[in-house]
């Protein structure tokens, strides 16, 4: 027997350090990360299907740009949830966007998250946690933080996660750049970028750590760090511009979040955040900006 509806909402990510390390023997490159997950979320509907299959529809801004069949990362969820079950996959999804698209903040990670967990309770799976935690780690990277939530240190490739306890909220301003970067395009730059230097081993940053545990904003904005930021700059110059105007309009901190093009800057409130997002908004560097606090649960049921 199956649910009528499930409803779950899922947070983007920002990277507050991305520390990446030499290239692995199967073609990934060590990472160490530091996550935080923010109230920036897609929400996933799942309803029974009567015609069989998986049916994904999706709506939101950049949504008519995603794919809507196998090669999207929340039908891919469905189907490994559904071999792992051994239960039909039948199901009708709905994804309401509200995570910036092809913006290195984990939107279709998050989606698919999401849609684990909303199929489970459609389908009666009963899945523990390590146990959905575990598929998700085979769909991608960033999948099972959409899951963990709050702020955790990803190592690997990202997926093997630690928590990390903080104090307080944080208050975030996104800056979103028009189009996409591709994520293997910006780690063959920063390969290029690299070539004939030696790489050191990934760590987590002390100073970082100290910024969670003491809930200290100004702190936390001196210790933001991404190894991406300078191959994403090289790939689009105008970032640099970006990054520099949010610093003159008094953010704490400010990095390429992820892969990018999505700049992240970090304020003392909700009030500065507001004023950091109109003085932003009026540069024209950016299509839009997008205010959010952190950290926040991961993928949840809410209906």
């Amino acid at each position: 027997m199956v649910a009528d509806s499930v409803t779950v909402r899922a947070p983007a990510k920002v990277n507050l350090q991305l520390s990446v390390g030499p290239v692995r023997a199967d073609g990934f490159h060590e990472l160490v990360t530091v996550f935080q997950a923010v109230n920036l979320c897609d929400e996933i509907v799942a309803r029974p299907n009567p015609d069989g299959g998986i049916r994904l529809t999706m709506s939101g801004e950049g949504a008519e740009d995603l794919p809507g069949g196998a090669d999207n990362l929340a039908h891919r969820a469905a189907v490994l949830l559904a071999e792992a079950l051994d239960v039909p996959p039948d199901v009708d999804l709905h994804i309401r966007k509200a995570i910036p698209i092809a913006g290195g903040m984990a939107g279709g990670s998050a989606d698919a998250a999401g849609t684990l967990l909303a199929c489970d309770a459609l389908w009666k799976g009963g899945s523990s946690k390590e146990e959905l935690a575990e598929l998700a780690a085979a769909l991608g990277s960033d999948v099972p933080f959409g899951l963990h939530g709050g702020n955790a240190i990803g190592t690997g490739r990202g997926e093997r996660l630690t928590p990390v306890l903080s104090r307080g909220q944080f208050s975030w301003v996104f800056a979103l750049a028009d189009g996409g970067l591709s994520t293997p395009a910006v780690y063959r730059e920063c390969d290029r970028l690299r070539e004939g230097r030696s790489v050191p081993e990934p760590y987590v940053s002390d100073i970082l750590m100290q910024a969670l545990a003491a809930g200290d904003a100004e702190l936390l904005g001196k210790a933001l760090h991404n190894d991406l930021q300078r191959p994403a700059v090289s790939l689009r110059p105008t970032l640099e511009q970006l990054l520099v105007a949010g610093e003159d309009f008094g953010a704490l901190g400010g990095l390429v979040s992820g892969s990018g093009p999505t700049c992240a800057f970090l304020a003392r409130d909700e009030e500065h955040a507001l004023d950091l997002a109109v003085a932003l908004t009026g540069t024209g560097l950016c299509r839009s900006v997008r205010r959010a606090e952190g950290p926040v649960a991961g993928a949840r049921i809410v209906g």
